[in-house]
């Protein structure tokens, strides 16, 4: 299981990171994205402290990327914040996606795809020009196992088909009960309209994770 999408007590999580990836270990993962919810407020202080976490990685079979989720950022500030977040350390940029289920700004999805982020979330209706988009410039579009944000799975396979971009799956964990197993991922996926074979591949072969 590789999971690029998860929050611990840096944000709104409920674990501290050594907790989080020991049970993320449990469930059989290969690499984990620690990617709590930031904005230029507290940017700073969360990749310094997930930088620490890194230090899982000498004592674990298990790649720990540092993640920054830009979360309810205005549109226009999304690439200039993405731009610092990778300068102060954060290997997997996620954008919080226009999700029916948060008032999200319209605009984010399209902002975040033009910033070239790794991962743009939950992105409820995402329309097709915007998932053609998302090809071009190499944003994998997410198919989340978290409640709530999943009621568009669906959409967004379909429309990142037709384009022909990226998908990966990916759990917005927030407690402990959201971790997920590589059999469970195959299923939200295979839900949401892929086949059993291409479901596979999205969860074996995580597109951001074959660019690091």
């Amino acid at each position: 299981m590789i999971d690029l999408h998860t929050h611990t007590i840096f944000s709104d999580g409920e674990l501290i990171p050594s907790e989080l990836v020991r049970r993320a270990e449990v469930k059989g993962y290969r690499a984990i994205g620690l990617s709590d919810h930031v904005d230029f407020s507290n940017i700073e202080h969360v990749t310094a402290g997930l930088q620490k976490a890194k230090y899982l990685e000498e004592v674990l079979d298990m790649k720990i990327l540092v993640g920054a989720e830009l979360t309810h950022v205005p549109p226009r500030k999304i690439a200039p914040l993405s731009t610092l977040a990778r300068r102060l350390g954060a290997e997997i940029i996620v954008v919080h996606g226009e999700t029916p289920v948060e008032p999200v700004s319209p605009g984010t999805n399209r902002a975040a795809i033009e910033a070239g982020v790794d991962i743009l979330a939950h992105p409820g209706f995402i329309t097709l020009e915007e998932a053609e988009m998302a090809k071009e410039n190499g944003v994998c579009l997410e198919i989340t196992s978290r409640s709530g944000h999943n009621i568009t799975n669906g959409h967004v396979v379909r429309v990142a088909k037709e384009a022909g971009a990226a998908m990966v799956v990916d759990t917005d964990t927030h407690s402990p009960d959201d971790l997920i197993d590589s059999d469970r991922a195959v299923q939200i996926a295979m839900g949401a309209g892929l086949s059993f074979e291409e479901a596979s591949g999205i969860v074996k072969h995580h597109a951001i994770l074959k660019q690091l």
